[in-house]
């Protein structure tokens, strides 16, 4: 289920990743012909939201995203494993921040509507945040899990 959600998160970033290129690429070719495209900005802007914080979020699942690496490196057995279990636990907690206060964030800028293209509401770019939090605590959690039954002490 873990490489599932991971690879659903990869393809979303990857998308966002081309609608942002694709946007910064129409920006440039408009303005040289001088054209205004004014759309393109905002177009750029949150869609490049959304590719970091879903890659965000698979890099806590990857351990690439936070960890002390030179404690990890010196630290062996029951030490190590604590770390990781700490590591984790913090992650966890700043992920269900994220998710809640994501949430309430969501809620209150649902109805903002973009500058350029008022026909889409803010709320699109917003779910963003409570998405990356309940990923990322699916993720921290079971690392977790994995940790506290001692079969995850690798970094």
């Amino acid at each position: 289920m873990i490489k599932a959600l991971e690879k659903i998160q990869m393809t979303i970033g990857a998308v966002f990743l081309v609608i942002f290129f694709a946007a910064i690429m129409v920006q440039i070719v408009t303005r040289h012909l001088g054209i205004s495209v004014i759309w393109t900005e905002e177009v750029a802007n949150y869609s490049f939201i959304w590719s970091v914080f879903m890659g965000a979020s698979v890099m806590v699942s990857k351990r690439e995203h936070f960890s002390f690496d030179f404690l990890i490196g010196k630290l062996q057995g029951k030490s190590k494993q604590s770390l990781l279990i700490v590591i984790d636990a913090v992650i966890f907690l700043f992920s269900f921040a994220l998710f809640y206060y994501g949430i309430e964030a969501v809620q209150n800028f649902w109805n903002y509507n973009w500058t350029s293209i008022p026909e889409l509401k803010m709320g699109y770019v917003w779910i963003s945040i409570p998405i990356m939090g309940a990923t990322m605590m699916i993720y921290s959690a079971n690392q977790l899990f994995t940790n506290i039954k001692g079969r995850g002490a690798q970094a």
